[in-house]
């Protein structure tokens, strides 16, 4: 029975093209305005009659801060201007960092989200951005989307389609965090996470696991690492700025030392995280003894404050300059100090942060505090 419906649903949905056939389909209706199409070649083919729909952005990749407001531009405009506005639908969409491809690929349209859908005056957003988002409207055929309260998570590619009947224009915009990626490994030493024991522990240190984009940032700034992290992606890889026996080898050019996709449950390697700006302050707490880990936790606390966690320690040295040559507790048992400008006595040449390591728990430093 179905098979015979085919071509008559076919035929309906030509009819429904053709001129004049509204009026023969009383009260159909898909919510979207139709330019008039009458004008064809007469070899079935139909077309608009010389006014396209362009969809531009002014600036094709665009960063902030975590907690900031961003806007992503987008603007449309009709050649030749319109005498009179149309009814269009505005969609935004997202792609996350860690599943975007270059090139963009038919199959990443197919896992982009919904951010917002905007119709004239109605707008509607969904998941994490409900709430959060607005469309700037700031001059006629601006669509440009405001996100309020930036989160770590929400780097990525975002979408602005504009859909006006038959046409449908789109432009992309890449969102970057601006922050710091520091490699993080396991208080039981090297190669103990997988994948999602990464993932779990950067969100543990007020962070993300880094995307491919953030890392080969990092090593671009000079990060040397030879250890090998997850990535976002579920790749692992390390960066190398100086070629060395062990890293890779000598003879390689200097770069990211890729592995490529791993096992997420069964391999296990250290990982790379991202922080962006905090809110608050890391501060090192002066006392006139030092502390072991539990005392530092509880002199944080009496402080009214809380011990800091890695990420926010690192952000606050590339962000906010953090520079203390004192080492101190952190939440996560490590023993770690910032340094802006290197100097006698605070370690390596270079600046960055100390990490002393993951000491037993009785032994006594300062701390650092997030308040």
């Amino acid at each position: 029975m179905l098979s015979l419906l085919r071509p008559l649903l076919a035929v309906c949905l030509y009819l429904l093209l053709l001129p004049g056939c509204q009026g023969r389909f009383p009260g159909y209706n898909n919510g979207f305005h139709y330019q008039d199409i009458s004008n064809g070649n007469g070899n079935g083919e139909i077309y608009f009659n010389g006014v396209r729909l362009h969809v531009e952005s002014p600036e094709p990749s665009v960063s902030a801060t975590r907690g900031s407001s961003v806007t992503l531009p987008c603007h449309f405009h009709y050649k030749p201007e319109l005498t009179k506005p149309r009814r269009t639908r505005i969609k935004w969409s997202w792609l996350p960092a860690n599943t975007i491809t270059t090139p963009v690929s038919p199959e990443a349209f197919a896992r982009e989200t919904e951010v917002m859908v905007a119709m004239g005056n109605r707008h509607r957003s969904y998941g994490s951005f409900r709430g959060r988002v607005r469309l700037r409207r700031s001059v006629p055929g601006d669509m440009s989307l405001v996100i309020n309260e930036l989160q770590l998570n929400d780097t990525g590619r975002y979408r602005c389609e504009v859909i006006d009947g038959l046409e449908d224009e789109s432009v992309t915009v890449e969102l970057e965090m601006r922050g710091v990626v520091f490699p993080y490994y396991s208080q039981k030493g090297r190669y103990h996470f997988n994948f999602f024991g990464a993932q779990e522990a950067c969100q543990d240190q007020d962070a993300t696991l880094a995307t491919f984009e953030q890392l080969f940032t990092a090593w671009e700034e000079g990060l040397d690492w030879c250890n090998a992290g997850w990535l976002a992606d579920g790749t692992v890889q390390y960066p190398i700025t100086v070629p060395r026996e062990g890293c890779g080898g000598g003879d390689l050019a200097p770069g990211l030392r890729n592995y490529g996709q791993r096992h997420r449950l069964l391999h296990h390697y250290d990982a790379f995280c991202f922080s962006a700006s905090v809110k608050g302050t890391v501060y090192f707490l002066n006392q006139p003894t030092k502390l072991n880990f539990t005392e530092a936790v509880q002199t944080c606390a009496s402080d009214g404050s809380q011990i800091a966690k890695a990420g926010q320690l690192y952000a606050a040295w590339r962000l906010t300059g953090l520079d203390r040559c004192d080492a101190g507790w952190l939440a996560d048992g490590s023993v770690r100090y910032p340094i802006t400008k290197a100097r006698a006595n605070c370690g390596p040449p270079q600046p960055g942060v100390r990490t002393v390591g993951f000491p037993p728990l009785d032994l006594t430093f300062g701390v650092y505090c997030y308040r």
